[in-house]
């Protein structure tokens, strides 16, 4: 089992910046792929980013590519999605979640999440 803990999430106004937190515990956090997605009122979740095992590969939904970055620090077992230039579109519940198997761009792909933290961006 891995446990997974965001944070960092808060009300923000366009332009804005923002970074969130995940730290995990219970398994070997390099092991694991991560990945953030989103889910706003009445959507469905959707892909944000994800990392590999040791950061060094990554990948963006095109809305964010450029103004979001993820990175992590296994050492800390912590992911990061470092929020620029926040659009009030970007309003979302952001969850962090674990991949045994790689690294990928499907919910389905997941096998451990978090709770979410709240992102709201006004206008």
């Amino acid at each position: 089992q891995v446990q997974l803990v965001e944070s960092g999430g808060g009300l923000v106004q366009a332009g804005d910046s923002l970074r969130l937190s995940c730290a995990a515990s219970g398994r070997t956090f390099s092991n694991y792929g991560m990945g953030w997605f989103r889910q706003a009122p009445g959507k469905e979740r959707e892909f944000v980013a994800a990392i590999s095992y040791s950061g060094g590969s990554t990948d963006y939904t095109s809305s964010v590519q450029g103004r979001f970055t993820i990175s992590r620090v296994n050492a800390k077992n912590t992911v990061y999605l470092l929020m620029n230039d926040l659009k009030p579109e970007d309003t979302a519940v952001y969850y962090c979640a674990a991949d045994r198997t790689g690294w990928g761009m499907h919910h389905n792909d997941y096998d451990y999440w978090g709770q979410g933290t709240q992102v709201t961006v006004s206008s």
